[in-house]
């Protein structure tokens, strides 16, 4: 009787010290699985554009490994500032990600400084795409490389136009940096993509498209002066890159995957982890294959947060010596 009431006792006794420990075991156990549900992977920009279809090749690839669904939710608007403003503010747990090119975080902010879009509200996971830039005239051009329209803009300054796709776009920004490398003053046209810049220029009522380079993958109308890249691309092996003709400039509009700022460490590393693998998969590099991806297309989150450092700092520059309201 006594040895049962004395065992009655302790085992209070020791509930009751040992229940608030027991008590918060199961709450951080359940913290610790990582990720306990579907992901949301934002795109910023419309559903069947080349950011979207890589987005879509990603998460598929990334699913398997991650042990969840991942599902590609699409937000465009203001371009791209709606999505990655919406997955900036999301809860910073691993579960809300996105997917943009590097211009959200180097270019929004300045573009667009009341949207609520901050250059660290995001962290970057893992770089899955570099996007070269390239300029293309009609097949009759009178111009065939880089130095002649070097040439003819000195010779009458500000004669020569070209589009791009919009103000303070990467086109517009890789064109102003070849600019100001050249001394010379063109013309700008803006459009609002780059099938309008690519008709204008064959109805000849402007000299130059800047345009990305996957806009013209399969063109047999126009032909390409140059790639602004470090390297050429191995579906035009035959066009120079601009630093091949002089230039050193290679802007390019690059991204991938971000998180919000504040998702801890070790979730951000088991993101990283798994998009290092999906990036590097077949299923994803026959994707990136297809939208005219350099070899080098991947990064992990350190070198691609060294890159967007960069990018933000050059982007300021560029975005400081142009007139954004015109």
């Amino acid at each position: 009787m006594f040895s049962r009431m004395l065992l009655t006792a302790l085992c209070v006794a020791l509930g009751q010290a040992l229940g608030p420990a027991l008590g918060l075991a199961a709450p951080v156990a359940a913290q610790e699985a990582f990720p306990s549900r579907p992901i949301q992977l934002i795109n910023p920009y419309q559903p069947g554009g080349a950011t979207d279809l890589m987005a879509r090749a990603l998460a598929a690839a990334m699913a398997p490994l991650l042990g969840q669904p991942m599902v590609v939710v699409n937000r465009d608007g203001a371009a791209g500032g709606v999505g990655s403003l919406m997955a900036a503010r999301a809860a910073p747990d691993g579960h809300t990600l996105l997917f943009a090119p590097a211009l959200v975080l180097s270019v929004l902010p300045v573009t667009q400084p009341n949207s609520g879009l901050s250059r660290d509200a995001l962290r970057p996971v893992c770089q899955t795409f570099s996007n070269a830039q390239a300029i293309a005239v009609r097949h009759d051009s009178r111009f065939r490389n880089l130095g002649d329209v070097v040439a003819a803009a000195r010779a009458a300054p500000g004669s020569v136009t070209y589009g791009t796709l919009g103000i303070a776009s990467i086109p517009h920004l890789a064109m102003v940096q070849w600019l100001q490398a050249a001394g010379i003053e063109l013309a700008h046209v803006p459009y609002r993509g780059d099938g309008p810049v690519m008709a204008d220029t064959l109805a000849g009522r402007i000299d130059l498209a800047a345009i990305v380079l996957a806009s013209a993958s399969g063109r047999t109308d126009m032909r390409l002066l140059a790639v602004f890249d470090t390297a050429r691309n191995p579906a035009f092996p035959d066009v120079p890159t601009a630093i091949e003709q002089g230039f050193a400039v290679a802007p390019t509009s690059f991204g991938g995957v971000f998180a919000p700022a504040a998702t801890p460490a070790e979730r951000l590393a088991v993101l990283e982890a798994a998009c290092a693998r999906a990036a590097l998969g077949e299923g994803y590099a026959a994707a990136a294959r297809r939208a005219l991806q350099p070899e080098a297309y991947h990064l992990g989150a350190a070198d691609f947060g060294t890159r967007l450092a960069g990018d933000i700092a050059q982007k300021a520059r560029l975005l400081g010596g142009i007139n954004l309201a015109q």
